[in-house]
């Protein structure tokens, strides 16, 4: 399998109104009217897009199922185009999720759950939402596609776990406020850091990447915005201005993912099984170390 001829995607990178599903589902609708402008197969909203992020006592208020009538409408535009879109996600045993909701074809193709709940600095995700245990990698008409949210893509592994499953792309929804403001750096800290990560993971595991932030103020919090989309060899082909509300476009090309996996095949050389012993005797499983030998060797 490999990405669709002539993939563009679209990157909305907006401002959520904090609890307010109706209005935040309303402009999905006037972006990806946008996005159909642009003529792209693939739009990516950030991080808690329908709902903003710092919901805290509005989480359970504004979680929804996925039946709800109003992500079904959202839902049934991805016949026109597939889409990844952010949602406080009320699960059928009554948990509520912070969830990316992957659409194809008028229908939920699947739906990743944060794993990574950050509770330091800022942030107290693990107080409201459940945290999901996979990465499993969507496997799309237009391509595969792995999706880490914000936190999840900061633990490595979970992005090579992607990687062994052959995914074409990285798809990086975020709600990342700024930080580093009182400096006399250049760029926010934030901006540095997250620049950093999306020039390594596309470089270290030679796939696409595609990040995309929200921007705009909550609860005190400025939003920095800087979505952007790497290269197989870590370049960057598209950014958003600034702090501002844009729809940005990128081509990936699986043709560049043909020549950076030949130029250095990382993903070929790639040695799960060592990891597996490793993980066994660090983690001390015995059920693992005996049907591996003895030293975890076998």
């Amino acid at each position: 399998m490999a990405l669709a001829a002539d993939l563009r995607v679209a990157l909305v990178q907006m401002r959520p109104v904090l609890g307010d599903l109706d209005r935040n589902l309303e402009a999905h609708h006037a972006w990806l009217d946008r996005a159909a402008a642009e003529e792209a197969a693939l739009v990516v909203f950030p991080e808690l897009s329908t709902s903003g992020y710092f919901l805290r006592d509005l989480t359970q208020e504004i979680a929804t199922g996925l039946d709800d009538p109003r992500i079904r409408s959202l839902v049934e535009r991805s016949r026109e185009r597939s889409l990844l879109f952010g949602m406080a996600e009320r699960s059928e045993d009554h948990r509520i999720f912070n969830s990316a909701v992957f659409c194809e074809d008028g229908e939920v193709l699947q739906v990743h759950r944060k794993v990574q709940l950050p509770d330091y600095g800022i942030f107290e995700e693990g107080r409201y939402f459940a945290a999901g245990d996979r990465f499993v990698t969507v496997r799309s008409r237009l391509g595969r596609f792995g999706v880490l949210i914000c936190e999840d893509a900061w633990h490595l592994p979970n992005a090579w776990l992607h990687a062994l499953q052959g995914a074409d792309a990285l798809l990086i929804p975020s709600a990342s406020p700024a930080r580093g403001v009182d400096t006399e750096e250049p760029e926010l800290s934030s901006h540095r850091s997250w620049r950093l990560l999306t020039e390594a993971l596309a470089t270290f595991l030679r796939s696409w990447v595609v990040h995309v932030n929200r921007v705009g103020f909550e609860d005190g919090a400025l939003y920095w915005g800087g979505s952007r989309v790497c290269t197989p060899f870590g370049h960057a082909a598209s950014e958003a201005p600034g702090d501002e509300e844009a729809l940005i476009t990128a081509a990936l090309e699986d043709e560049s993912l043909f020549r950076a996996r030949g130029f250095a095949p990382l993903l070929r050389d790639a040695r799960p099984d060592v990891v597996r012993r490793g993980l066994a005797r660090i983690l001390e499983d015995p059920d693992l170390l005996r049907a591996l030998g003895k030293d975890g060797e076998g």
